[in-house]
Order: C-alpha cells, then sequence, then structure tokens
C-alpha cells in the first residue's frame, strides 16, 4: 500500500529507529513508548491486521511470532522477560492499519 506508514518504513522512505531486520520483516522503536524498552515488528508485505490475515498468510504470521525472539534479543529483553501485544481494529487500539506487534519490556 503506496500511503501506509509503516509501508514507508519499510521501504527507508520514512526514518525509524530501526532495532532488527530481514528480508521480510523490520522492528522499530515506537515514537509514544509505553515501556522503557518499546519495539514495533512489522511484517514488510502489508495486511491491514491479525483480522485480516488468510490462509495464505500463515508463513508470514509464523514467522512474525519467531521473530519476537530475535529483536527481544537484539534489544537485550530476552533474557529479562518482555510483554507482546497485537491490537487490532480502532476499538482495540490499532492506530496504524498495518499489521505490527508490540514488543514491551525493561522493568515492570
Amino acid at each position: 500500500m503506496d500511503d501506509c506508514l509503516f509501508c514507508k518504513i519499510a521501504r527507508k522512505e520514512i526514518p525509524a529507529g530501526i532495532v532488527w531486520e530481514d528480508d521480510a520483516f523490520v522492528a522499530f522503536k515506537d515514537i509514544h513508548p509505553k515501556a522503557r524498552v518499546h519495539v514495533l515488528l512489522i511484517p514488510k508485505e502489508h495486511v491491514e491486521s491479525i483480522v485480516h490475515a488468510t490462509s495464505a498468510d500463515s508463513a508470514m504470521l509464523g514467522q512474525l511470532m519467531l521473530h519476537v525472539a530475535d529483536v527481544a534479543h537484539a534489544v537485550g529483553l530476552q533474557e529479562r522477560g518482555f510483554k507482546t501485544v497485537i491490537n487490532t481494529g480502532k476499538e482495540g487500539g490499532q492506530e496504524v492499519p498495518h499489521l505490527h506487534l508490540h514488543i514491551l519490556g525493561g522493568g515492570q
């Protein structure tokens, strides 16, 4: 999607505090952190939300979950612990219509 904020970050059209990346995913610092460490992990492919994912997205969804550990390790949370959150839809707190997973930690 051309005008999606997170797609623009994935394409490097908008600068972001990138902390981890591979060919299909990118993780970057949240600009409105809710914890000492607050990172967003997104697929580079546009999927609006978890309810818009289809069976064709199964592999991507599995990789998304597996990469949580990679991102947690990159930001120093893997051993200490962290919380993951996926907000879905307007009433679920999703502010950007692109599937993203929050990784929060760095203190209780």
